[in-house]
C-alpha cells in the first residue's frame, strides 16, 4: 500500500465493490467481512467530517480489503 492518504470516495468505492461482489445476507442484511471492515473507518470519517485517512489508521482486515479492491480495479 502506498503512503498516500486514502480518500473517503475510495473507501466508499471499495465498500460498494465488496457489496456488489458479496451482497448483504440474512434478515439483518449483514455485510460481508470486507465491506464491514471498511465500513468502520468510513463511518468514523463521516462522523469526524474527514475526507482523507492515513493507511495506518485502517485495521488489518480493512487494509486487506482495501488492497484487494485496488488490485481488482487496477488502481
Amino acid at each position: 500500500m502506498t503512503d498516500a492518504l486514502l480518500t473517503i470516495t475510495d473507501l466508499e468505492a471499495a465498500i460498494n465493490f465488496w457489496r456488489a461482489r458479496s451482497p448483504a445476507e440474512g434478515e439483518e442484511l449483514r455485510l460481508c467481512a470486507e465491506a464491514s471492515a471498511l465500513a468502520k473507518p468510513y463511518a468514523l470519517m463521516i462522523v469526524q467530517g474527514a475526507t482523507r485517512i492515513a493507511p495506518e489508521q485502517l485495521g488489518d482486515k480493512a487494509r486487506a480489503a482495501y488492497e484487494a479492491w485496488r488490485a481488482a480495479v487496477g488502481a
